[in-house]
């Protein structure tokens, strides 16, 4: 059996070690984003991804040869969506949608989206907000 300093030694342990995922988690746009990097996709929606701590979206985006190109964008979190009025239904895998948004910075097919217009012509702040993307109706960002 632990005594009771040790055992709040391990307990203080555990929530370090935890603490690390959670930093990461939810990063800056800036860590991950380019904002002089600016996209704009249109293609077919392959999969969502109604997930915390971000949602996801992958988008079929064709290339100059017809070729299409699976984008990996990232949305802000689920229960922000809902109350910006968007429902997972809003994505129907195949629709049509544009995405608006900033590419990674490695050059990848990966992206933080701003907006997105769906089928019907709706069109949604997509992003999270409070991590300095450019666009982020919070005003959270850096050098503010």
């Amino acid at each position: 059996m632990l005594g009771k300093h040790k055992l709040i030694a391990c307990l203080g342990l555990s929530g370090l070690l935890a603490t690390p995922g959670a930093v990461q988690a939810h990063h800056a746009f800036a860590a991950e984003y380019d904002a002089d990097k600016p996209i704009t996709l249109t293609g077919k929606l392959s999969k969502i991804e109604w997930i915390n701590p971000h949602g996801y979206v992958h988008v079929d985006v064709k290339d100059a040869s017809g070729k299409a190109n699976d984008w990996l964008i990232e949305f802000g979190a689920p229960n922000s969506l809902l109350r910006k009025g968007f429902r997972k239904t809003d994505f129907p895998v195949g629709a049509d949608v544009t995405v608006k948004g900033y590419q990674a910075k490695n050059g990848a097919n990966v992206g933080a989206a701003s907006t997105v217009t769906l089928p019907d012509g709706r069109s949604f702040y997509a992003g999270s907000e409070g991590t300095g993307a450019p666009g982020d109706p919070s005003g959270n960002r850096p050098n503010n």
